[in-house]
């Protein structure tokens, strides 16, 4: 497929999600470059629906994000005007062991928060920025997917980094500024490194290496 043919089908993905689950279908929106391109296209999905143009996002601030990201978000979002709402773990980051177990901090951290505000906002969907070639477990995953008490649409799935990239760029779509400096990946401050390998050789390859085990408890 070319990257039209991409837009097209991701295009069409959202505007099945808008059919079945309304506005309140939500962007899981990290900042990355991946749900940002989802970001994008879903308020081109509203506006030509009709529903206007100001998406409901749900962004994870776990307390120890690049600040620089957390800017990105909040001047997109007031530029945008996307109704965002984040989502913060309740635990003491002061005593918490970042990163020692990658399961139990991107659990107790992302995913408890994420599926208890999904649970407490009653998100029928949530449209994320998963592709296929990111890491082995993503490369086998429907673009839509149960999760019982909703949904998870995965539009952008067959893209490559490269049509990221060239969409951003062709679109005049903004992006996180730490991109220009070396990061290709971006997730929390202590799991997150500059890498040109491969584009999550910056992440903590623990984490990687155990991704089917922290897809099973919700994470993206």
């Amino acid at each position: 497929m070319t990257l039209d043919d991409k837009v097209r089908l991701a295009r069409e993905r959202m505007a099945d999600a808008l059919a079945r689950f309304g506005v309140r279908a939500a962007v899981g929106w990290t900042g990355g470059k991946d749900s940002t391109v989802v970001l994008a296209l879903w308020r081109g999905v509203l506006r030509e629906a009709g529903c206007g143009e100001a998406p409901f996002a749900i962004n994870l601030d776990t307390g120890c994000k690049f600040p620089e990201v957390l800017a990105f978000r909040d001047r997109l979002a007031r530029e945008w005007g996307v109704d965002v709402t984040v989502v913060r773990p309740e635990v003491d980051l002061a005593r918490y062991p970042l990163a020692a177990d990658p399961v139990q901090c991107c659990g107790e951290l992302k995913i408890r928060p994420l599926n208890e505000a999904i649970s407490l906002l009653k998100i029928p969907a949530l449209l994320t920025g998963v592709r296929a070639d990111e890491n082995p477990d993503r490369a086998h995953r429907p673009w839509f997917e149960d999760h019982g008490d909703h949904v998870r649409i995965l539009p952008i799935l067959e893209w490559t980094e490269l049509d990221v990239w060239t969409f951003l760029v062709r679109e005049g779509i903004p992006w996180c500024p730490l991109y220009d400096h070396g990061y290709r990946s971006l997730g929390c401050m202590p799991c997150t490194s500059r890498s040109g390998r491969g584009e999550r050789s910056g992440r903590d390859a623990a984490k990687e290496e155990r991704m089917a085990q922290l897809r099973s408890l919700g994470y993206f």
